[in-house]
Order: structure tokens, then sequence, then C-alpha cells
């Protein structure tokens, strides 16, 4: 049993018992990305961003039922011995632990509460948030949105699908899954996202094409300050970036945290929600809160102000 006990409602301070409440494992959570093709996860070191242990992945099993992932996300907490906060990026729209949308994962996840499903089956306590929130939370606080956090920053991420995360002057704007918005007739991930790219063996050149397409809608509907473009396609940016070309001009950079975005941020996510937790417990009792000397909405000292 991890250091929350007693109840999956954790986030509810009126259901918890302090005492119950314990520091877990200093500023280590455990992050944990749900992709189409892998669920990776490490242990994160949320002052500084950085793994405190290789990888893990485990394939993603087919089909991808809440249950299936569930008992992966078990596995690899095991696989790390880890007894303390768990943050899960999900690709999909999420509200306090609950899953509402599955384009790009089994139909059976809608309306699953997922925060109680890997709370059961890890036996600690778990914060549930959208995969592009997550990466973005990464880039915003270790990555390239450093040194922006007065301005509108977009995040995308291209994999499997296609997704989006928005900050205004450092503040989320959560869910917003603007992969899902119309290109030329089609949903626009299924024509510009990763898994298109090697389903149609489209030449990066034209590849280039369709994302500069598809950033330039987004680019005239949200008029950023500055793109970044995530996902493990990031890493071969050398044989498209030079391809890119936007309406309006808009800088596109390539995501610093490459495919680590979506872990840290998910522990980052985990990291927001249990300093709130712990403020508002200790507040109760009237005392101050120890949160392990890491601000309550910000990381070494960014001033990004962003949580699920």
């Amino acid at each position: 049993m991890c250091g929350i006990a007693g109840t999956s409602k954790w986030g509810d301070r009126t259901s918890i018992d302090l005492k119950n409440v314990v520091p877990l494992q200093g500023d280590v959570f455990l992050g944990v990305d749900f992709g189409g093709t892998g669920v990776k996860a490490a242990p994160v070191d949320i002052t500084t961003g950085e793994l405190q242990a290789e990888r893990h992945r485990i394939p993603t099993p087919q089909p991808a039922t809440p249950e299936a992932i569930a008992g992966v996300i078990k596995q690899l907490a095991e696989h790390f011995e880890f007894k303390g906060v768990i943050g899960v990026g999900v690709p999909s729209v999420v509200r306090r632990g609950v899953v509402y949308t599955a384009a790009n994962i089994d139909k059976t996840w809608v309306n699953i509460n997922a925060q109680k499903l890997f709370e059961e089956a890890t036996g600690c306590p778990v914060v549930v948030l959208n995969d592009a929130d997550a990466a973005g939370l990464a880039e915003m606080n270790f990555g390239e949105g450093r040194g922006h956090e007065e301005e509108v920053v977009l995040v995308t991420t291209f994999g499997t699908g296609i997704g989006t995360a928005l900050y205004v002057e450092g503040k989320l704007v959560p869910n917003l899954e603007l992969g899902h918005i119309e290109m030329d007739g089609e949903v626009a991930e299924k024509l510009a996202s990763s898994a298109a790219r090697e389903r149609e063996d489209m030449s990066w050149k034209k590849w280039a094409g369709r994302v500069s397409q598809y950033l330039g809608k987004l680019e005239r509907l949200l008029s950023p300050d500055l793109i970044i473009m995530g996902g493990g396609v990031s890493k071969k940016d050398e044989k498209f970036s030079h391809y890119l070309e936007l309406p309006m001009g808009t800088p596109v950079v390539m995501a610093a945290m490459r495919n680590e975005a979506g872990i840290v941020g998910a522990a980052l996510g985990a990291h927001y929600k249990y300093a709130r937790f712990l403020a508002e417990a200790e507040a109760d009792a009237g005392r101050p809160s120890p949160v392990n000397g890491v601000a309550l909405a910000s990381v070494s000292g960014s001033s990004v102000r962003t949580s699920p």
C-alpha cells in the first residue's frame, strides 16, 4: 500500500485522515505515458525533470481495454518497486480522473474512472491527465517553453494521433484535443499525424506540407507566439523542419524533452495535485504544508503556473 491510505478519493481532503498523509518518495514521482504502441514509465525528479532510472516500456496491449492498461501500469509500478504518487497521461479528454473520449484508444474507455481503476490496480494514489497536457507541462517547465511564460504557447505532439496543449501566460487550457479539427473534409490527425505519414508512405516533404497546413489552421485560430512540436518525430526534425512554412510566420521549434515529455509531464501533474492536497489538508489542520521544498505552482524556479 502506498503513502495515502484508506480511500481512492485522496483528492477530497474531507475524506482523508491527515495522519495517513505521509511524505512519499521525496521529489520523485512515477510518470506514465500511455501511447498507441507502448506504455512507458520512469521515476522522475520533479525539481529537475530528470529521469531517475532508465525508462521502461511495455507494448500497448491489443485491445487496449481499461483492464489491460491497468494491468500494464501495475507491472510498471512493480518494475520500479515504486510506492509513491503516480501520474498517468492518457490520450483522451480527462476530467477529475474520468475518461470522456476514445478517438485513438478502445471505445470501452468512455466514462471510465481511470484514477480509481489505476489506484485499485497499483495500491498507490494516481493522478490522470490528458497526455498532451502532460507533455506541455514538461516543455513549459523544463523545455522550449521556458522564457515564454507571458506568451501564448501551443505545444503539439505528433504520434498515433495529434495532441495539443495551449498555455496562455503560463496557464494551461486543458483537454483541447485540436488534433480532431476538420482539415480537407477529414479529421486532421488522420491526415497529418506521424502514423498517417507512415500509413501513406509519404515523403518527409509531403508530410511537412500537411503539417504546415494543419499548424496554419491552428495559427489562425489561436494566434500563438510560439509553437512547440513534439512526439517521437521531433527526433528527426532534420528531415522535415526546413519544409515547414506557416502563413503568419509563427516560429515552430522542436520539443527539447523529445519523447520523455509525456513521462516527465505526467509526474509533474501528479506532483501538482499532491502538493495542493497537502497544502489544503495542512491548512485545515492549522499548520503550514511541507511540500518537499517545491513550490505549489512552479518547478525549479520556473514562473509557469500550470496545473491539470
